[in-house]
């Protein structure tokens, strides 16, 4: 089996090739927006859907197209990815001290349109930050690729988070176990994927 992953994001690469998959890297040009309103909780899922149907190369039996999104939830509030220094600073504001929810919607295709589509979703709680901590972080970092304008891996998660319930690499981009086993179903649950890592 071979992956067909369709996405710019270097975090989601970087984790898919910690599985010892074999994987390309394809793009997909299609304007990600939904037609009508859905609950927060599948904004992800429905984005990845649409990632996924719009890809239009021809696809080899033993390809798997894998597509993402992940957006962070707080409240009724979709954060997505800050398009300036001034949103990134009001996302930062608006989760300091309190918890929101990622979530991570997956979607895999085959050759001959079949899809299978699943919302992985993790509880992340930050301390109060201050005004100089968000400060540092958006000048230093400058988290305009990221949804709710932060990556738990790098300095704001490390001196930021206070609890995290559920997939810690669900925040990075790709909850790794469920993906692991979502892709066992639906290639062939008889043939395990595990790959030996050169």
């Amino acid at each position: 089996m071979h992956i067909l992953l369709a996405s710019k994001s270097p975090r989601r690469r970087e984790l898919l090739a910690q599985l010892g998959l074999s994987y390309s890297i394809v793009t997909i040009d299609v304007e990600e927006r939904l037609d009508s309103p859905v609950p927060a909780h599948q904004v992800a899922e429905n984005l990845a859907k649409i990632k996924a149907l719009g890809y239009t190369e021809m696809m080899k039996e033993d390809q798997v197209l894998v597509t993402a999104d992940t957006v962070v939830v707080h409240g009724n509030n979709v954060l997505g990815k800050p398009r300036n220094c001034e949103e990134a600073h009001a996302m930062l504001r608006s989760i300091s001290g309190r918890q929101h929810q990622v979530y991570t919607g997956v979607c895999l295709r085959n050759r001959d349109g079949i899809i299978q589509s699943f919302t992985e979703c993790t509880d992340v709680k930050f301390r109060e930050l201050s005004e100089d901590e968000i400060d540092y972080y958006i000048r230093k970092y400058q988290p305009y690729d990221k949804a709710g304008a932060y990556g738990i891996q790098e300095w704001i998660g490390m001196i930021g988070i206070e609890q995290i319930h559920g997939c810690f690499y669900n925040v990075m981009g790709l909850p790794l176990a469920r993906l692991y086993r979502e892709l066992q179903q639906f290639v062939d649950s008889n043939h395990p994927l595990v790959h030996e890592l050169s």
